[in-house]
This record gives structure tokens, sequence and C-alpha cells, in this order.
């Protein structure tokens, strides 16, 4: 049972996305880029700040993700967590755990870039704007309407 928990535990972040239709990553990123744009109402000196700063953020995150992914599928491969020792399974939890400290890193990193140079208001409305965004997914995955 305890060996089944740690299976999920490594697993469920990359089975979240494997589930159901979705969007290829181009129409994904044009349609949150839609999305900011609308929610930001950005002036032009703003937007010139923001995109370049935003688009850096992004492609740290898309490469961290395609990092954790390529670990994950050595991982994928084997059928039983039986067939590991128990270092080889500590080890496969504390990767996991590093890249979400590297995830969370870059996370502060560029909150501060987006704080030095964009008042706090934008930034803060980015943040409540992503979170939005990553429920209006959720919606549209389990069969909602999208909400304007």
């Amino acid at each position: 049972m305890r060996n089944l928990i740690i299976a999920l535990f490594i697993l469920l972040p990359g089975l979240a996305f494997a589930q159901g239709p979705r969007m290829d990553d181009e129409k994904m990123e044009a349609y949150k880029v839609t999305w900011l744009t609308t929610k930001l109402d950005l002036s032009a000196d703003e937007a010139k700040v923001f995109w370049p700063i935003y688009n850096d953020f992004t492609r740290e995150q898309k490469a961290l993700r395609k990092e954790r992914m390529q670990k994950m599928i050595s991982f994928r491969k084997i059928k039983e967590i039986d067939d590991l020792t128990d270092v080889q399974i500590q080890t496969l939890i504390v990767n996991d755990f590093d890249f979400k400290q590297r995830e969370l890193n870059i996370e502060k990193k560029y909150y501060n870039k987006f704080k030095s140079n964009l008042p706090i208001k934008i930034v803060g409305k980015f943040y409540r704007a992503q979170e939005a965004f990553k429920k209006e997914l959720l919606n549209r995955y389990r069969g909602g309407q999208p909400k304007q």
C-alpha cells in the first residue's frame, strides 16, 4: 500500500495532463495570451515591459517541464515499484521535490522581475488572471461553458 501511494504521488502531476482531449501547445498559449491581454488591460508602455518578461517566464517553465517529463519517461517504463530498491524510490521522490523547488524558484525570480518593472496592481492582476485561466481550462475540460 505504501508503495502504491508513493507511485501515485510521483505520477499524479503527469497523469493530470494525460487525460482527455486537449488543445495543442500553440493554441493553448494563444488562448492564454488572449485571456491575459483581456484581463490585464495593459497600456502600451506596460505591454512593452510585461510581454518580454512573460515570454522569458513561460520559456523557462516550459524547459523545466520538458526536462521533468523526460526524467519521468524512464520511471514509467518500470512496471512495479516493488522492482526498485528503497534508494531508487527515495531518489525518484527527492528528484520530484527538486523539480518542484526549481519551479518555485522560477516563480519567485519572475515575480521579482514583474514587481520591479510594473506596478504591483498589474502584478496582482497577472497572478489572479493566471488562476482564473486555470479554472477556465478545468471548466472547459469538464465540459462546462467558458465564462466571459
